[in-house]
């Protein structure tokens, strides 16, 4: 039987077996206290009897149920059955407790006193003021207690409740203060970075246009069309951190490893590109990874080791896309430091853990560097890890 199936038999007991293991044990209770009075034997043991004593127990094993119904028989079958004790007070119990200070609830009480004082002045001739006494103990115990357990767990549910509204309030601040803190951050990308990228572009254009040779006009073009994809991109980062959404060009994919390595062999690196054609087809979010390692990597190489050989090889292994970008050792280094922000890599495994795969980074044996990844071309993601 499926968890599902359970819950569902069982809602009459709240949907637990320990409730309904409880609710037989408390309506045996009433006919183990009549047996052990008897010396343990039922004083009646006759069918009509028996009959009631069933009756009885029925009531009191759906009184979760059906607590007025269930109360409504206790009542009536406990004279018949020899006046057994404890039938209509857990009844009454039930009732204050599922239904609290409501009409039925005080129905159910009158029920229970003007029955029960009528059954004892009929069948053990007993004075009604005593009999009164008798049963408004009887009634007021189980009553008062019912209805104490009704108002505390609406207390605790009014608790709860209020505590789920703050949690709510709280997780609608925080998101207002995400949301703020993003456009600032866009506006502050916006003012700062796009502004430098547009100085830088519109001097490539200036350079361009008076080239003294064709080379220099070609490297020209090269930044300007550089920095324009990077505005561009840019752009989109802006769009994202305004509106959350993803930030990630029509070109970060596998398809666009080639025009990246196309793009830094123009600008004058040695790369060389092996990847097999036709291009691997995988989900959008692998083909993003790859692209965003491959770039990574890349601008790695050219910060690290300016000039030096680099190669990028895609492969497809099975069910995972392996990917490759190894540079040899730069013949020269830069004459000024460049700047590094130190969270490449980190973003680069965020990236790949998003996807289940696997990155391996490091030096090699002649001193170049190799970035090794291993993405699954169907990926479980793992939402705990943000991509950078």
């Amino acid at each position: 039987m499926s968890a599902e199936q359970q819950r569902s038999w069982l809602s009459w007991w709240d949907g637990s077996p320990r409730s309904l293991l409880f609710d037989i044990a408390v309506a045996l209770a009433p006919i183990a206290g009549e047996i052990y009075s008897h010396g343990g034997r039922l004083g009646d043991t006759s069918l009509p009897a028996l009959a009631f004593l069933t009756a009885g127990f029925l009531a009191l094993l759906v009184r979760r149920r059906f607590p007025f119904p269930a109360a409504v028989v206790a009542v009536l079958v406990s004279l018949p059955a020899g006046h057994v004790r404890g039938f209509v007070e857990i009844a009454l119990y039930t009732v204050a407790s599922r239904r609290g200070p409501r009409p039925v609830t005080w129905v159910a009480a009158g029920v229970h006193v003007l029955v029960t004082v009528l059954g004892m002045v009929w069948w053990d001739e007993v004075r009604v003021g005593a009999a009164t006494s008798v049963v408004m103990v009887s009634v007021a115990i189980p009553l008062l207690l019912g209805l104490w357990v009704f108002g505390r767990q609406r207390v605790l549910a009014d608790y709860r409740e209020h505590a789920e509204q703050v949690e709510r309030e709280r997780e609608l601040l925080a998101e207002r203060a995400v949301g703020a803190q993003r456009r600032e951050i866009a506006r502050e990308m916006h003012d700062v970075v796009a502004h430098r990228i547009g100085v830088v572009s519109r001097h490539a254009e200036a350079l361009a246009a008076n080239a003294l040779d064709e080379r220099s006009a070609e490297l020209a073009e090269i930044i300007r069309s550089t920095s324009a994809i990077a505005m561009s991109e840019l752009h989109d980062m802006l769009r994202a951190l305004r509106d959350d959404a993803e930030a990630e060009p029509a070109t970060a994919s596998t398809t666009g490893i080639a025009e990246l390595v196309d793009g830094a062999v123009r600008a004058g690196a040695n790369v060389r590109l092996a990847m097999p054609d036709p291009v691997p087809d995988v989900p959008p979010v692998v083909g993003r990874t790859a692209y965003r390692v491959v770039q990574e990597a890349l601008t790695n190489a050219a910060k690290h080791a300016p000039h030096a050989a680099v190669r990028v090889t895609v492969t497809e292994d099975g069910d995972d896309l392996t990917l490759t970008v190894t540079n040899r050792r730069s013949p020269r280094a830069h004459a000024v430091a460049l700047p590094s922000s130190g969270f490449g890599l980190v973003g680069m495994r965020e990236r790949v853990a998003l996807t289940g795969g696997k990155l391996h980074t490091g030096r090699t044996d002649d001193g170049g560097y190799r970035v090794h990844a291993v993405l699954p071309r169907h990926p479980e993601l793992n939402e705990e890890l943000p991509a950078k």
